[in-house]
């Protein structure tokens, strides 16, 4: 699979991707329809416009298909002292990968861990973050395992902490993976992907 841009351009086929199993999505507002699709397109790209955000479609290489969509987050560039080497750096500090979502048909495949591992190469090879975060309602079990599985540190449940799908407050488990964990996770991600 490969990441894409994200763009209008994706917004059928993220309706076909999610209209695949819709009752995949309990935990996360996924829009069913182009125009409410649309709708979160624009969004996405806002952010990225605004630098805040870095969203993507999720693409298929063997049929070009869009099977879902993910995106960087959160974007934090911190203060640090003027003369710092760290000031000089000039990328991002952390970030949060999130919105991560796929089709039926790519459940239970390697796109997830595929794109995961060219999401956080770029933070932690390219822009040389020190974090990566990840949050996920409490309720969510299946989110909750894969990032554990995928090398991820459990911190703790941050209460009432964003809008769930359900419109009520959620409570969001909140996983990290930091830059000195990266090369024990890099490795990990590869060997799911040997396999």
């Amino acid at each position: 699979m490969r990441l894409e841009p994200l763009a209008r351009a994706h917004a059928p086929g993220l309706v076909a991707a999610a209209a695949e199993d819709p009752s995949l999505y309990n935990w996360t507002i996924i829009p069913a329809d182009l125009a409410g699709m649309t709708g979160y397109v624009d969004t996405a790209v806002r952010w990225r416009e605004e630098g805040t955000a870095l969203p993507f479609a999720t693409v298929r290489l063997a049929d070009g298909k869009v099977i879902g969509s993910t995106r960087f987050f959160l974007i934090e560039r911190w203060e640090w002292p003027a003369g710092h080497a760290e000031a000089r750096r000039g990328g991002p500090d952390g970030c949060e990968i999130g919105y991560t979502w796929l089709a039926a048909s790519a459940i239970r495949t390697a796109a997830n861990t595929e794109a995961k591992l060219l999401m956080l190469e770029h933070a932690f090879e390219r822009w040389r973050v020190h974090r990566v975060c990840f949050h996920t309602d409490m309720r969510n079990e299946r989110s909750r395992n894969a990032l554990a599985r995928l090398g991820a540190v459990f911190e703790g449940t941050l209460r009432a902490h964003r809008l769930a799908s359900d419109i009520i407050p959620r409570d969001s488990a909140r996983f990290s993976i930091i830059a000195a964990e990266w090369p024990g996770v890099r490795q990990r991600l590869l060997q799911r992907l040997a396999v």
